[in-house]
């Protein structure tokens, strides 16, 4: 009855944000970023000594909301906590949620029994693939426990128990892509301009995590229970490079969904081009093919010879045409591999053109491939 219980909860939940997925605006701009220090008040988070780990994400917080205000004046900031109170789990997924967020950024630090590891690592939701991801989750997930009514509130999930993550498994995470983009480049962020020890994106059942609905991540800094990690963590300059690292990821994700649109507006003013009813009957000698709007089976044009095309976009989900993840495009081809529809703009037989197309798409949005399909199967991807 308890995992039935808990099952509903989180499917009531799931329901709850594709609603609200499907209400947004094609014409996507970020505008709202929820940041949320981990713990606070009576939860003091990992300690060593007299260091508490809910100091040293306040402070890294304050900072990176700084310096993504002075960037983008535009762009309004939140906090679910800006001094040192205990908010509830539930209560920061709701303010992202009330506040219609465009992305949410929780931070943590971490502590293990083994004070040789040592890095920073970010997570996005879903089910733990290993141990140590579990445990990670288990730690972050047992604030609820500081909580009076957290058998209510939390429909009888149980933060230790290893079956209560089974669930996770059951909701596919629809911004599962968006969120693994931004993770990435937090890491990549951290590796390159603050220098840190990489310890990778990951994947975990993280309860804060599950209850917001827009892309999510949490980040562990570092490790307290590593010598090197602890200073750096303490540091007035080592606070303010990850605060500068995580805004530096934020301006490039930005600038990657803000871009989608009027990438998708270049392109739907791009000329349909036709079969002609007597010359060049042979999809062999047609440059470019654009159907009518909507989302096609790539290999249903692709049924002869070689053609390529620019992957923009991966999903776990099957998407619908003016779903947000797609700005304005109007015309898109879809290919399912290995569980995944990927979704392509621009299928063309000339590859010069092609390779002008995906440098147009890659200097706007930084992850587009460029894919090769022969007889209407996917060869290979022929440019990153």
């Amino acid at each position: 009855m308890l995992r039935f219980t808990f099952l509903l909860f989180i499917i009531i939940i799931f329901s709850a944000s594709l609603s609200k997925i499907h209400a947004r605006d094609n014409n996507f701009i970020l505008k709202t970023v929820v940041i949320d220090p981990g713990h606070g008040g009576k939860d003091p988070g990992a300690i060593a000594g007299n260091i508490k780990e809910k100091d040293i994400v306040l402070d890294v917080a304050l900072r990176t909301g700084e310096k993504i205000k002075k960037a983008f004046p535009g762009v309004e900031v939140i906090y679910t906590r800006d001094k040192d109170v205990f908010v509830p789990l539930d209560k920061r997924a709701e303010i992202a949620n009330k506040n219609d967020a465009d992305l949410f950024i929780s931070l943590h630090v971490n502590s293990f029994r083994t004070s040789s590891i040592r890095g920073a690592e970010t997570f996005v939701l879903g089910r733990h693939r290993t141990e140590d991801n579990l445990k990670v989750a288990q730690i972050e997930n047992s604030v609820i426990l500081l909580e009076d009514d957290h058998v209510t509130r939390y429909e009888g999930f149980d933060p230790n128990s290893a079956e209560s993550y089974i669930m996770f498994e059951l909701i596919q995470n629809e911004f599962l892509e968006q969120s693994s983009f931004f993770a990435n480049q937090i890491q990549q962020s951290f590796i390159y301009d603050a220098k840190l020890k990489d310890r990778g994106v990951k994947q975990a059942g993280f309860l804060v995590l599950r209850q917001t609905s827009m892309p999510s991540v949490l980040v562990e800094l570092g490790f307290l229970s590593n010598g090197n990690d602890k200073i750096y963590l303490l540091s007035n300059e080592g606070k303010d490079k990850m605060a500068q690292s995580i805004a530096n990821a934020f301006a490039s994700y930005k600038k990657r969904v803000d871009s989608r649109s009027a990438l998708a507006n270049q392109a739907s003013i791009e000329p349909e081009v036709k079969m002609p009813n007597e010359a060049k009957t042979e999809l062999d000698e047609v440059e470019i093919i654009r159907p009518n709007a909507g989302i096609h089976k790539i290999e249903d044009y692709t049924t002869q010879g070689e053609w390529y095309a620019v992957q923009i976009l991966a999903s776990q989900k099957e998407l619908e045409i003016g779903d947000k993840a797609f700005g304005n495009f109007d015309t898109l081809f879809v290919y399912l591999e290995d569980g995944w529809y990927k979704y392509y703009v621009g299928l063309h037989k000339e590859y010069n053109k092609a390779l002008e197309q995906h440098s147009t798409v890659k200097n706007i949005t930084g992850d587009a491939f460029l894919v090769k399909f022969k007889n209407a199967a996917k060869e290979k991807v022929v440019k990153y």
